[in-house]
């Protein structure tokens, strides 16, 4: 069968290295699999052999192994690679069983056993009724022992999601449903299960991340940068074999193809263009974000050594899977170079070295200047829900006003008075709280008013320097009034510490201590965010795509104001609910859908007369070299898919949730009243940003006094003296 197309030429810098160990895990893995009956045994009573040994020497996980875990001794090489003939084995089985099928409910019952084969605590007390099950439980049984607490809780985490989200593919091909590009590659992670891979990554360099940093923002970056190269790689790989052969749709060059509308190979090549973003900001983290993280957390020299082993390790992988794909029988290699060099037929000679590395493609993101973009002519957005307004807009309208001034928002350079009451940030409040009570209401647009009025002071104080303690020694401050006791805070000294303060103390004291503190991670997700967002600058970067749309949604405070909304549901529906798959993904795609919707109206504000560079429609062009009514077009695009998103979450993952749960007539029509909530933030968003003056080419005129690219003289300076340090 004809390849439907060519290879695209791969970014790889690392080349991969063989663990001599190989021949003997060959041999190892070989009797293990066929020990616990991964050999010439059915799918089911009648139904076809899912591996002979000879389809099991071909695809050859002993190699991949050894590729991947170049260092590692013979004993753990064997261990690793039996792990990895375990989840091929797996995903064949489930493919044959279930997939083909299309049995969800058998599906489910299969993946819920195979959790009794993975204890927190204690022995194995299940018994295993099939070859997937007793190599769970053999594996496990020998890898354990070597593991701390830890990361045994990280390990059945990733274990669980690869297994439970494989419910997620087999739903799409039972709709013939191809998702979107940001559903594929968030779902992804947890389907291809490079984080499960990640995890054993720890096992095999024999060191493992400090607990203290192993969910900070930087290893989870280098843990999915790793993951998406991985996912991403193979779905090009194996493109002829799942949507050709075996009518799966869960890959991203399809994904591609299906949301651009282009041929196969430009999809293949705007894959492999995502790979090597998604490698790069590996790199980038391990050099820039990894230093800053050891001294905030004060690592000892021995914890720091095992996060950088680690990362070594992760970058192994990458080089060795990729050698692997070149070699497996599993994919479509066909004519592939599997010599260790550079690609045949690339730049050679001197000053060529750049352009092998990737240079070209790197160094566009840090190369933006500010310029003029004129005004952005506005798409037909997507917007099925219909807009409510709350009847109590005017008064509270006047009440927002007068506490804003309390506060010093109109009194510091930042705002003014004409600008403040230009905003109109209750009337954006009104739609999303449209049955509120005067005093929900007055809540909800304060908070609104507090986290924009943050939101244009953290860039004049911190965007334009090299000041890298600075940010972070603002969100340190700023944390400050947000105590859990809602006492024991510092005097405030300036608008957004007043406002904060006042706001927390209202909001939090009526809360439990469990919804507390998970409030101030909502509010602690926004200034963090915000950090990143300061680096960015500092370093004049444009973040690539996926960075960009996961960051963003804490940039925009979306979570802080859902948060509210999911507490006051919490007598009813409990905290796993919202902490399910499902729920995050229904979040997820309305937060999508509104930080989109904010950078297209925000575009020649933020581009031309600010110099900001951490924009989605910005973040497209650069990408994909398009111009700025291309981008607009696509951003407007995935606008749509993730309404769409929203709505098909709705409509039949809430309700089998609900289902799965056992919710009774009082819980569903809760869980009814979240949905509608977030329906109500979509288009209160829509609707705000309509009718704010924040956006409009005559505004930005009259507020920068006619000058664009850079700050006008004068605005924000008595801010920046008020905070500097």
């Amino acid at each position: 069968m004809a390849q439907p197309f060519e290879l695209p030429e791969f970014y790889m810098v690392h080349p991969a290295r063989l663990n001599p160990n190989l021949e003997g895990a060959r041999v190892h893995t070989r009797k293990w699999a066929r020990d616990f009956d991964m050999i010439d045994t059915p799918a089911f009573a009648g139904g076809e052999i899912i591996w002979s040994e000879a389809k099991l020497e071909a695809m050859d996980y002993a190699l991949l192994c050894a590729y991947t875990h170049p260092e590692c001794s013979g004993e753990i090489l064997d261990l690793i690679t039996d792990w990895y003939v375990w989840v091929f084995f797996f995903d064949d089985h489930f493919l044959e069983l279930y997939k083909k099928p299309k049995d969800i409910k058998g599906a489910k019952k299969y993946l819920d056993g195979l959790r009794e084969f993975m204890p927190l605590h204690g022995a194995i007390t299940a018994e295993p009724t099939n070859p997937v099950e007793a190599g769970l439980k053999d594996l496990w049984e020998r890898t354990i022992p070597m593991m701390t607490q830890e990361w045994k809780v990280r390990f059945i985490e990733s274990t669980l999601n690869l297994l439970v989200e494989c419910m997620w593919e087999i739903i799409n091909i039972d709709e013939g449903r191809v998702a979107n590009p940001i559903d594929y590659i968030e779902m992804r992670r947890k389907v291809g299960g490079a984080p499960w891979s990640a995890n054993l990554v720890e096992v095999a360099v024999g060191a493992e991340v400090p607990d203290s940093v192993a969910r900070t923002r930087p290893m989870r970056v280098l843990r999915d940068t790793f993951a998406d190269g991985v996912h991403l790689r193979n779905d090009v790989f194996s493109y002829q074999r799942e949507v050709e052969e075996e009518g799966e749709n869960a890959n991203m060059v399809l994904v591609l193809e299906t949301a651009l509308g282009c041929t196969t190979q430009e999809a293949a090549e705007a894959t492999n263009d995502l790979i090597s973003s998604r490698m790069q900001q590996f790199e980038h983290t391990v050099f820039t974000e990894l230093p800053i993280m050891f001294e905030h957390y004060g690592l000892r020299p021995d914890e720091r050594m095992a996060v950088l082993v680690y990362a070594r390790g992760l970058q192994d992988w990458q080089s060795g899977g990729h050698e692997w794909h070149m070699r497996s029988s599993r994919y479509m290699n066909a004519g592939a170079d599997t010599s260790t060099g550079w690609v045949p037929g690339g730049p050679t000679g001197l000053g060529t070295l750049g352009s092998r590395l990737g240079f070209p493609g790197r160094l566009k993101r840090f190369t933006h200047a500010p310029h003029a973009v004129g005004p952005t002519k506005l798409p037909e957005f997507t917007m099925p829900f219909p807009l409510h307004l709350n009847p109590l807009l005017d008064r509270s309208r006047q009440n927002t006003w007068e506490w804003s001034r309390a506060m010093g928002f109109t009194g510091e350079g930042v705002w003014t008075e004409r600008q403040m009451v230009g905003l109109d940030l209750p009337i954006c409040a009104a739609g999303i709280d449209p049955d509120g009570t005067l005093e929900e209401l007055d809540l909800g647009s304060q908070w609104l008013t507090w986290g924009t009025y943050g939101d244009d002071l953290f860039p004049r104080m911190y965007f334009r320097g090299r000041d890298l303690a600075g940010p972070r020694a603002f969100v340190a401050r700023t944390r400050q009034f947000m105590p859990l006791d809602c006492v024991t805070m510092p005097v405030p000294t300036n608008a957004n510490e007043r406002g904060l303060a006042d706001l927390w103390v209202r909001t939090a004291l009526p809360m439990s201590d469990q919804h507390r503190a998970g409030f101030r991670r909502a509010v602690d997700t926004m200034l963090d965010a915000w950090v990143w967002e300061a680096d960015c600058h500092q370093q004049n970067r444009i973040p690539d795509p996926v960075d960009y749309i996961e960051m963003r949604r804490g940039t925009f405070g979306s979570d802080l104001t859902m948060s509210l909304a999911r507490f006051a549901r919490a007598d009813l529906i409990p905290d796993e609910f919202f902490a399910t798959s499902q729920v995050r993904g229904l979040e997820d795609s309305a937060q999508d859908q509104a930080c989109f919707l904010n950078d297209i109206f925000s575009y020649q504000k933020e581009i031309e007369y600010e110099g900001e560079l951490l924009n989605m429609v910005l973040v497209v062009q650069n990408f994909l070299g398009c111009s700025k009514e291309q981008a607009v077009a696509m951003v407007n695009d995935l606008m749509t898919a993730r309404v769409e998103q929203f709505i098909r979450t709705r409509d039949h993952e809430i309700p089998a949730l609900c289902e799965e749960f056992g919710f009774n007539a009082a819980q569903r029509k809760a869980v009814d009243g979240y949905v509608r909530e977030l329906q109500d933030w979509m288009s209160a968003i829509l609707n705000w940003h309509r009718k704010t003056v924040r956006y409009g080419e005559s505004e930005l005129v009259r507020s920068r006094g006619g000058h664009g690219f850079a700050l006008p003289t004068g605005i924000g300076t008595s801010a920046v003296r008020m905070f500097a340090p």
